[in-house]
């Protein structure tokens, strides 16, 4: 799941490098070709917007930040837990004797997949 926020971060990243792209792009065009003042006036007014959505995207990213931060605490809080589980579930099993219950494949595949995501297990 980190693998997915880091994505989600860097596509982030790269949607605010394009914006800024696009808006130096823009004012370029518009400085040297110099249209009636009719285009002028959406091209400038399209600046704007643009702006007031680099803004909203920021806006985002403040919000997405804290987020991100919780999400890796709690996995790793998960982890320890299901860690420290799955360590008392053995040293009972030893203490009482009882054998190891062996796992279908449906269980193993799931295991699998789990120590994939949490790879401190």
């Amino acid at each position: 799941m980190e693998a997915e926020v880091d994505k989600l971060e860097l596509m982030f990243q790269k949607a605010d490098s394009d914006l800024d792209y696009i808006q130096y792009r823009l004012e370029y065009e518009i400085k040297t070709n110099k249209p009636d003042s009719s285009g002028e006036k959406n091209e400038v007014a399209l600046l704007k917007e643009l702006s007031a959505i680099k803004y909203r995207y920021e806006a985002l990213c403040a919000c997405f930040k804290p987020l991100s931060i919780e999400q890796k605490e709690n996995n790793s809080c998960s982890c320890a837990t299901l860690s420290k589980t799955m360590t008392m579930i053995q040293e009972l099993q030893k203490q009482t004797g009882l054998e190891l219950i062996l796992l279908t494949e449906e269980e193993k595949a799931v295991t699998e997949q789990l120590k994939s995501h949490m790879p401190d297990l």
